[in-house]
């Protein structure tokens, strides 16, 4: 019988997990990306991400986080390679508890161990930080951070040691709205064919798709710091400090030292309107300053640490920072994957098995994940 042929185009951690389900169940897969896996363009770039089920109510990425948890560790285990790191996670929480007491349950309901920790028991815990103004905590003890780019790579060198096909090209730059997809016209002048396509492009998949996607993916850009860590002083690497998130004026967080690049801090606050291939990615002189400020209030023994390091990302948010996991509704074997939103690294794993079954199995994704959403 001969296999079904999907081409999946971005290599990215939505792309690569996808291409690998997909192989998984059968399918022929030629997987495609402009600049490779991880490239300092893509939204999957970068050295770390958090993994954490902390999300608020009535949503479906807390148990999608346990699921992407046990699956990065299964591959992990089966690839011998290393993703995960368990230095758990942090919350800190103040005035207005509705997000992190509404998460309770769901962590419940999904299998996540958490701790309750009152402000008294956090400054036991991790006397380097200054808890002012912290009223209590959520700690998952089995959170923690991926490494990014790297991970990206390795997946990509796991789908083409197991038969995949992995080729180094941009598509064409036409609007693939305006007929039947035939076929992608790609850089090296070469056409490629397949039975499906799914397209998992990040910030450019707005530009592909004009008219179904356009603005519906705003990329934004996201400045991003690392600090310095104290000479002899393990007091802020992630052998003693977890991964923390801080809801205090603005939601900022931050990951430990590790891989010698130092104290990572970043702001979620959405910045501006960003191209990602052609934006210098240079950090904002004003952000880096606020930065510097919270990290003397917060992390004391961090205070006058010198910035070792800057990198800009960008989040490709959707208007309601759901993903978007649907076919496209003219072109039924094109399936469209995106709109991560600044919060979708960590569910690679289960993102890709959700939607290599939905394109395997010609199913309908969860009302949440669709496009029709947007015209209610």
């Amino acid at each position: 019988m001969t296999k079904t042929h999907v081409a999946v185009i971005g290599a990215g951690v939505f792309g690569g997990w996808t291409a690998t389900h997909l192989l998984a169940k059968g399918a022929k897969v030629t997987l495609v990306d402009s600049w490779g896996p991880g490239n300092s363009r893509a939204s999957s770039g970068g050295e770390t991400r958090v993994i954490r089920g902390t999300y608020g109510p009535s949503q479906p990425y807390t148990k999608m986080a346990a699921r992407a948890a046990q699956l990065w560790k299964e591959y992990e285990q089966r690839w011998n390679r290393k993703f995960l790191h368990h230095t758990g996670v942090l919350w800190m929480v103040h005035g207005d508890e509705t997000f992190e007491r509404s998460s309770l349950p769901e962590l419940k309901a999904a299998g996540i161990r958490y701790e309750e920790l009152r402000s008294q028991e956090l400054a036991r815990r991790w006397p380097q930080i200054n808890f002012e103004g912290v009223n209590w905590g959520i700690f998952e003890p089995d959170g923690g951070y991926l490494l990014a780019r790297s991970s990206c790579q390795a997946v990509v060198e796991e789908f083409v040691a197991a038969g995949g096909e992995y080729r180094q090209a941009a598509v064409s730059g036409v609007d693939l709205d305006q007929s039947d997809l035939n076929g992608l016209s790609l850089s090296d002048g070469s056409k490629l064919v397949a039975d499906k396509y799914v397209f998992a492009c990040g910030p450019w998949l707005g530009k592909l798709f004009p008219r179904t996607i356009g603005s519906r993916i705003r990329p934004t850009k996201q400045d991003v710091f690392f600090f310095g860590n104290p000479a002899g002083d393990k007091r802020y690497d992630d052998s003693q400090l977890p991964v923390w998130a801080d809801h205090r004026t603005q939601f900022l967080y931050g990951i430990p030292g590790n891989q010698g690049r130092g104290f990572k801090i970043a702001d979620d606050t959405r910045g501006p309107e960003f191209d990602p291939t052609t934006g210098e990615r240079l950090v904002n002189a004003e952000r880096a300053t606020e930065v510097r400020e919270y990290i003397a209030f917060r992390f004391p023994g961090m205070k006058g640490a010198p910035l070792v390091e800057t990198r800009v990302c960008q989040y490709e948010d959707s208007p309601d920072r759901n993903f978007i996991i649907d076919r496209h509704p003219n072109t039924k074997n094109i399936w469209l994957v995106g709109g991560g939103s600044g919060h979708g690294f960590k569910h690679g794993p289960a993102l890709g098995e959700l939607v290599a079954r939905l394109v395997i199995e010609n199913g309908q994704s969860e009302p949440i994940f669709r496009l029709d959403r947007f015209e209610k």
